[in-house]
């Protein structure tokens, strides 16, 4: 009896140690990625300024890879490692949380006020990539095929997209207040050594996410999705949160919302799209019920905007944005 004891409290705490150094990974992780991602935009926008390029073209390609390069990190090392229900889980629950809490949160802060080309063009782009990740993701239902499965042609098709959304931003971007934003420039070694860092350190930190969203998920016998969904894409989410935060409270508004609209469709057209060209990418039953979720929440947000007052998302808005991300990240944790 004595010895049956011994041996489960050696367990136990043999558990508990390793679940502690998942959860370490985890959140040494999530910073590393965003350490990184920082880095890889301070050195990568100083060596585009320094080679004549405008800033404009620097925040609309450098900083938005930047904000996302932490799904993209994750969700490489994911399919590389064969994690595929991370890699897609991670993309799902990033722009549900995008969408839904960092928005939510942004507007209880302050109002927001959203301009016709963000509500009749981007927010529609946005409707669109989550439609196509449905469509793509359903072969069963669509074509009667023996598994759902998102191939190598969905994901150049993600890209092609992606592709057309870049010629609309470069083409729609031109005010002045954009164009005039100051860049901080370094020298050309300390800028390269921001921008080799920051690879570095997203490296680094998406192996640490996938190694610990993996144990967690075996530790509790939970799927990888599920880890994925709520605890990965919260942490690859962080520097869009930060962004959006710090700009809604400065009244930065279009940063605040172009933030969070663009990077839902960057994690689904190009972060998803490069995944599903490394590795065609598996779709289950809950991922299907994921993408509806993604679509539901962009139509919400969209009728949002015309009830009250008109083109904007005020508290209450933003409070019940946050409740419907709460009440579904429940629902996600009992659907296991």
């Amino acid at each position: 009896m004595e010895v049956k004891r011994v041996v489960f409290i050696s367990t136990l705490w043999y558990n508990s140690i390793i679940m502690l150094t998942n959860i370490l990974y985890i959140t040494g992780g999530f910073y590393f990625l965003i350490k990184g991602a920082d880095a890889l935009v301070s050195g990568a926008s100083s060596i585009a300024r320094k080679l004549g390029v405008s800033a404009l073209v620097v925040g609309l390609s450098v900083v938005a890879f930047g904000t996302s390069a932490p799904e993209l990190f994750v969700n490489l090392i994911a399919t590389v490692n064969g994690s595929t229900e991370i890699a897609i889980g991670n993309v799902l629950g990033s722009n549900l949380a995008n969408m839904l809490l960092i928005l939510g949160i942004c507007a209880m802060i302050t109002r927001l006020t959203l301009k016709s080309t963000t509500i009749w063009k981007e927010i529609p782009f946005s409707l669109l990539a989550a439609v196509l990740v449905l469509v793509f993701g359903s072969d069963i239902w669509l074509d009667g095929g023996a598994m759902n499965i998102i191939g190598r042609v969905e994901g150049i098709a993600f890209l092609s997209f992606f592709v057309i959304f870049l010629f609309y931003i470069f083409g729609l971007r031109t005010s002045s207040e954009h164009a005039t934003e100051q860049i901080e420039t370094f020298s050309t070694m300390k800028s390269i050594a921001y921008t080799l860092a920051g690879l570095v350190g997203l490296a680094v930190g998406g192996q640490f996410v996938v190694n610990g969203a993996t144990g967690i998920a075996l530790g509790f016998g939970v799927s990888s999705n599920l880890i994925a969904l709520t605890v990965v894409a919260l942490g690859t989410s962080l520097p869009e949160l930060v962004t959006s935060v710090v700009a809604a409270r400065k009244g930065h508004l279009d940063m605040a919302i172009g933030n969070i609209v663009g990077s839902n469709i960057f994690n689904i057209l190009f972060v998803l799209g490069v995944s599903a060209v490394v590795i065609p990418l598996p779709f289950a039953g809950a991922n299907l019920m994921d993408a509806a979720a993604v679509i539901v929440a962009t139509l919400f947000l969209f009728i949002a905007l015309f009830l009250g007052q008109k083109k904007s998302l005020g508290k209450i808005e933003g409070f019940a944005l946050v409740s419907i991300y709460l009440v579904y990240m429940i629902f996600a944790v009992v659907r296991g």
